[in-house]
């Protein structure tokens, strides 16, 4: 006969492989598209700079003023966060920034090009926060470490393909016909977009909602998170 430690144990180590299964990889996957999405104009500048009349100083400018938007907008997107619920929220950041990313394929001015760095920064704010307290909400405290270390391979991942992709499809673009940075741009949204619409039904809010536990896992996590907070 398992003994209650043993059974415990085995309803732990269950639960937290099939949450992690579930959650982790979808959210390096959005974490991926958030880096490239916000880092390709490093790429698009060899040929944007000079067919939109960017200056150097303006250039570095818009790469910076993505920032402004981002820090001054996370406080406030992550108020709306609570109150919507991470699911919602984060389905909109994604929709949302990837809307502007695409938007940078269309630009025909300096101005438009600090305007819309800006607006991307105030669409992806909350992002980053969003996720963590998502986990926060799932994982144990002892496990929370390791699933943010898990979710930060994003950053390496991204780096080893955004390069030959951002470059590839500059290259593609330029031999289909078409202005290969604003090609870039378009193409390199797209998926931000459609995982913003996955993020919603995909995602869950809280282990209570999460049909795809068992009665015995949820039941399991729900009691051990509530353990936590007391």
């Amino acid at each position: 006969m398992t003994t209650p430690l043993t059974d415990v144990s085995d309803i732990e180590q269950q639960t937290i492989k099939r949450v992690t299964k579930r959650m982790i990889p979808f959210l390096i996957l959005l974490f991926v598209v958030a880096f490239l999405d916000r880092n390709n104009v490093g790429f698009a500048a060899l040929r944007m700079n000079e067919d939109i009349g960017i200056s150097q100083t303006i250039y570095g400018l818009g790469a910076g003023i993505f920032f402004l938007g981002y820090f001054m907008f996370e406080v406030p997107s992550n108020i709306l966060l609570h109150r919507y619920g991470a699911r919602v929220w984060i389905a909109r950041i994604m929709v949302t920034w990837g809307i502007i990313a695409g938007a940078m394929g269309f630009l025909q001015t300096p101005v438009h090009f600090i305007s819309l760095r800006v607006l991307l920064g105030i669409a992806e704010a909350g992002f980053f926060p969003g996720v963590i307290y998502l986990l926060s909400l799932w994982f144990p405290s002892r496990y929370r470490a390791r699933m943010i270390a898990t979710f930060y391979l994003g950053v390496p991942i991204a780096q080893i393909i955004g390069a030959p992709l951002s470059v590839g499809l500059m290259e593609l673009g330029d031999a289909w016909g078409f202005v290969g940075w604003r090609l870039m741009y378009i193409v390199e949204a797209v998926p931000a977009v459609i995982l913003g619409v996955v993020c919603y039904f995909y995602l869950t809010d809280h282990p209570a909602d999460a049909h795809w536990l068992t009665d015995k896992q949820r039941n399991w996590l729900i009691s051990t998170l509530e353990q936590e907070e007391r």
